[in-house]
């Protein structure tokens, strides 16, 4: 890519990885919308949420964003706070926080690895806003990795549950897990959780129907003694 958002993905997500930015799109409700990136070296999308809201919107992990979509969420409002999942899901927050003013939330396990500052740091339980809970869970590839559950029944995930299939969902591979069992219990918490229709993955596809049958579903061949 030669034009200026594609010299800033480049410097988000590295030298010889190439990159496509996607429009910024209405999810399963009217007041979430998300953008993504294609990243050919792992052939999958990365993904970002933004939570409408009178109180101020909620953007999540938010991915570089081009001139048309900066402007594109400054008609829905803009941004009043950023959510970062975990360490490696920086990306564009530097730049959304600088130019909107945005204070931005973190991870409380993973303060010393976040390379910028934050304005404050989630622990366990704790509120973004009203209706939006942090979820801390153990044995990611990074310590305290959040989740966020939406109104009770949308999950936003980060790193460690995805979706490499449309309908389906999986875990991160074992190689990259920093403790399975610990990913285990995490993900059967998730499971666990009433009333889930929705999961959005930091990586891959969106489940937008049947998200706790989806998430059943994984922990169950999570589990499942290997063949």
């Amino acid at each position: 890519m030669v034009r200026e958002p594609g010299r800033r993905l480049l410097a988000v997500f590295g030298p010889g990885r190439r990159c496509y930015a996607g429009g910024v799109k209405r999810l399963h409700r009217a007041d979430l919308w998300g953008w993504s990136v294609f990243d050919e070296g792992r052939n999958i999308d990365f993904n970002s949420v933004l939570w409408v809201r009178p109180g101020g919107n909620v953007a999540v992990d938010p991915l570089p964003l081009t001139p048309h979509d900066r402007a594109h969420i400054e008609s829905l409002g803009g941004v009043a706070t950023i959510v970062i999942t975990n360490s490696d899901h920086v990306r564009g927050t530097e730049e959304l926080a600088t130019g909107t003013g945005a204070r931005v939330l973190g991870p409380a396990a993973e303060r010393a690895r976040l390379l910028l500052g934050c304005d404050g740091y989630l622990t366990d339980g704790e509120e973004v806003a009203a209706g939006l809970r942090a979820l801390a869970l153990d044995g990611s590839k990074t310590p305290g990795e959040l989740a966020l559950v939406l109104d009770g029944s949308t999950l936003i995930t980060g790193d460690m549950v995805r979706a490499h299939r449309g309908g389906g969902l999986d875990l991160l591979p074992d190689a990259k897990l920093a403790d399975r069992g610990a990913a285990l219990a995490s993900l059967r918490r998730l499971a666990d959780l009433p009333g889930i229709e929705a999961v959005l993955v930091g990586d891959g596809w969106p489940v937008f129907r049947d998200g706790a049958r989806a998430l059943r579903e994984l922990l169950a061949a999570a589990e499942a003694p290997a063949a």
